[in-house]
């Protein structure tokens, strides 16, 4: 709007870096979303492989509460009178 207002060279120059800017910001904004669709399917696959391997490590952790033998104390006992 500028440059069909003033229709100067200085004016057409202005009114050119202003939609270059604007464009350059489109795209970095269409990036920002791209980038921030990519983290959130990132967040949700590490979110259910580390869901599946804690899954894993507490029926692991409960096998081997259920087969430990109890520990036989080492030493001699002393008894109190």
């Amino acid at each position: 709007m500028l440059a069909s207002v003033l229709k100067s060279e200085k004016a057409i120059e202005v009114n050119i870096q202003i939609v270059r800017a604007f464009v350059i910001l489109r795209q970095y904004a269409l990036g920002y979303a791209e980038l921030n669709q990519k983290l959130e399917t990132f967040m949700l696959e590490t979110n259910t492989q580390f869901s599946d391997i804690y899954q894993a490590l507490t029926e692991m952790a409960s096998q081997n509460e259920k087969n430990q033998k109890p520990i036989k104390p080492i030493g001699y006992l002393a008894y109190e009178k």
